[in-house]
Parts: structure tokens; sequence; C-alpha cells
């Protein structure tokens, strides 16, 4: 039986505070939950950029989102 395995992904370095590596591009996970988790907290260098989670065998993006610019006040840019 093979485990099945996510990748969070994204063109730019991600930063968070549940990455074991900041400044990674990517990061393999076999669980799913995890690894949607894991996207969904984390930001991007430079931000405003996009976090995918991929099923690795067959390439589908089963998570994405884009990373929203905040201001030192919390507004959106």
């Amino acid at each position: 039986m093979s485990a099945a395995v996510y990748r969070v992904e994204s063109a730019h370095p991600m930063i968070g505070p549940l990455l074991p590596v900041a400044g990674a591009n990517f990061l393999d996970l076999v669980d799913r939950a995890l690894a949607v988790v894991l996207a969904a907290k984390s930001r991007t260098r430079p931000c405003g950029h996009e976090i995918r989670v991929v099923h690795v065998p067959t390439g589908k993006v089963v998570f994405r989102k884009t990373d929203a610019c905040l201001t030192a006040s919390g507004d959106d840019l």
C-alpha cells in the first residue's frame, strides 16, 4: 500500500507559524488535512502570491489560496 503524498507549494518563499522550515517553496506531507491547514495558515514573501496543495501522484490541486497583503494596522492594501 503506497501513501498518498501532498505537496504544499508556492512560486515564492512561504512563511508561517506551523511550517518547519521558513522560506521554503514546497513541503511534502502524507496527510491531506495537515497539508491544507499548513497552506491555509502560511503566507508568501513577498505577500500576495498563491499557495497550493497538490496531490502529487495525480497532479490535482486540492486547495489553493492567494495570500492577502496587510498593512501594519491590519487593513488590506
